[in-house]
């Protein structure tokens, strides 16, 4: 009995011990979570006592610490390109609205001959349409963005496909006195995409080279393992490493005074539906030359 009772004090005493030493820890952890969240201190919760338990919540808690961290940096740069996008928006609206506010002052205030007037009213023609064609723009890229926006994903021939659209460029190349080196695959090469959206993608990027290419431009397309690979390649001395990085963001444009036609927006909206589509678009620069490249699963 008296044995009994000694191994129930012990085990008991045990017991106590452990849970004394069990609240300090917590009190510890407690403390360290507190001057984490005032932020007097970037050091993590750790763990003393040994106690898979207590070593668990620690590793929980400070898992949930990064992904307040991480959602915290994301609103911030959400807020700044916002406030970017705000600012651009603003700038590339009221510049056309203050063109066409001129002219028809001019119209208004002044006798014109009918030479003048026409010129006149051809320039407030040009800033609307410009107009128009930022706000559809901005519109478009809002849509696609938003949570509700949903894609139809079917298999589709991308060989026909990106012939029937390269035909389209044909006239718009040969105004820019560009003649691209095109190189297809002679068999169908077929993806599970949307394919109004690849028509999107591939418009705002043949788009965007004639806009900005000189020279050469190199366009291919074939089939790797388990993808579908679009490429154009064109000449582009004017970019920097820095450019190239910014080129998929909202509202940029290697024109720093944003003093050219384009909204700055064709090819976040090319990103964007990359993206809902589970693909990829990337650039790249080498020695000189702009590599915007396309990627499907097959």
């Amino acid at each position: 009995m008296l044995i009994i009772t000694l191994i129930t004090v012990t085990v008991a005493a045990l017991l106590l011990a452990h849970l004394l030493l069990m609240r300090r820890e917590l009190g510890r952890m407690t403390e360290q979570l507190r001057r984490y969240n005032e932020r007097t201190t970037g050091k993590k919760i750790d763990v003393t006592l040994f106690d898979q338990r207590l070593e668990r919540l620690a590793g929980q808690i400070n898992r949930q610490s990064d992904l307040v961290v991480d959602a915290e940096a994301r609103r911030r740069r959400t807020e700044n390109e916002l406030r970017q996008a705000i600012a651009n928006i603003s700038h590339d609206i009221r510049t056309p609205l203050t063109s066409i506010f001129g002219y028809i002052q001019l119209l208004e205030a002044e006798p014109v001959t009918p030479e003048e007037k026409h010129e006149y009213l051809t320039i407030v023609k040009n800033r609307t349409r410009r107009l128009q064609a930022l706000l559809n723009d901005f519109f478009e890229l809002s849509l696609i963005e938003s949570s509700d926006y949903q894609l139809k994903t079917e298999r589709i021939g991308m060989t026909v496909l990106l012939s029937d659209i390269l035909v389209g460029f044909y006239d718009r190349f040969n105004e820019r006195d560009i003649t691209p080196d095109i190189r297809m695959p002679e068999e169908e090469v077929a993806v599970y995409a949307d394919e109004s959206a690849v028509r999107r993608v591939v418009e705002n990027l043949l788009t965007n080279t004639i806009k900005h290419a000189s020279g050469h431009v190199k366009i291919r397309f074939q089939q790797q393992p388990e993808i579908a690979e679009f490429t154009i390649i064109n000449d582009a001395k004017e970019l920097s490493d820095i450019d190239v990085r910014l080129l998929f963001d909202r509202f940029y444009t290697v024109d720093r005074t944003r003093s050219g036609q384009g909204s700055g927006l064709g090819l976040s909206i090319a990103k964007s539906l990359m993206d809902k589509m589970n693909g990829t678009l990337t650039a790249e620069l080498h020695g000189g030359n702009l590599k915007m490249t396309c990627r499907w699963k097959l």
